[in-house]
């Protein structure tokens, strides 16, 4: 398993390697470099509240929680997506250390995992409302040239079928006990196998709130659109004379390729090969787009490093205190 991973990992960087190439490295670097180190610095704090607008989609999915919850899942999801960014993971790792992250703080392994599984399920149905917003978008302002009536036809059967998936995926949580066992113990480590036999119950809790699942899929869909601010930001500073609506059709078209390519390490060359394809669309030099898509890189590495290095620490403590004597 780890080989493949490997050589898919390789195969999305000799990927992006040849966007650069062919787009022009020069350019991407100059127009990567012009959002300087103030710049620089003020995605990344922005990228660091927008953890606690993801936390707090996370938190309102608990029944009446301790308040010192919230900056525990806050704290969680930071560890889950700085693993998912940086570490060669799959986005199911960073949802494994995601989990650890939380039981380290006494949340217990059944409750962590379950309100996981919820959490990333209410994010991929904000993430299917926020295709669609971009498609729409896509349709009404991008050329009408030859292949639009295709390219649209596949789009919106693409968020149909994403929406039919989400359906399903919620289904076999609540009937598929299998199913959420198995889940589990992808997610809980190999001591809390009997943890796994009351996942079903923790979904069951959660899933019960249709308000509080309806409001974690609300302020996830405010995420993603806070995400794509971000990203108008960014071409803001390189210069880019970009319209918000049209940076909301890119990014949301381009994190639901790296979702379908999930099982690409941090979506190498995924990423990169999206936003070269779509920036176009809406009047943006490929080369800008990928210089978006390296600045985004280089953020999450600024801030996905330093967060695991405190969970490995946290871990480490965790570690000496439990060895006897």
């Amino acid at each position: 398993m780890r080989y493949r991973l490997l050589a898919v990992a390789l195969l999305g960087v000799a990927l992006g390697v040849y966007l650069l190439k062919y787009v022009g490295f020069a350019a991407v670097l100059s127009a990567a470099t012009a959002v300087g180190w103030h710049g620089f610095a003020l995605l990344c704090l922005y990228n660091l509240a927008l953890f606690a607008l993801l936390g707090s989609a996370w938190y309102v999915l608990f029944p009446q929680p301790p308040r010192w919850y919230l900056s525990l899942v806050i704290w969680a999801r930071m560890v889950r997506d700085s693993a998912g960014e940086v570490l060669p993971f799959s986005q199911l790792g960073g949802m494994v250390l995601g989990v650890r992250a939380a039981t380290l703080h006494r949340m217990p392994a059944p409750l962590a995992s379950g309100s996981m599984i919820v959490d990333v399920t209410t994010e991929l149905l904000a993430q299917v409302a926020y295709a669609a917003l971009g498609v729409a978008i896509l349709i009404v302002r991008s050329p009408h040239g030859a292949g639009a009536s295709l390219r649209t036809t596949v789009l919106v059967a693409g968020v149909v079928l994403a929406a039919a998936g989400a359906g399903v995926f919620i289904v076999l949580q609540l009937q598929g006990r299998r199913l959420t066992e198995k889940m589990a113990a992808r997610l809980l480590p190999p001591a809390a196998g009997a943890a796994t036999k009351s996942l079903g119950s923790v979904l069951d809790t959660l899933y019960r709130s249709r308000t509080r699942v309806a409001l974690s899929a609300t302020v996830h869909l405010a995420g993603w659109i806070a995400g794509a601010v971000a990203a108008w930001i960014a071409y803001r500073l390189i210069g880019v004379n970009a319209q918000l609506p049209a940076v909301i059709a890119i990014e949301s078209l381009v994190y639901a390729a790296r979702s379908v390519a999930f099982v690409v390490p941090n979506a190498l060359g995924v990423q990169e090969a999206a936003y070269a394809a779509l920036a176009p669309l809406f009047g943006i030099g490929a080369e800008y787009g990928l210089a978006v898509s390296l600045i985004k890189r280089a953020r999450d590495l600024a801030i996905g490093i330093p967060v695991l290095l405190l969970w490995q620490g946290v871990e480490g403590r965790r570690a000496l205190a439990d060895r006897p004597g």
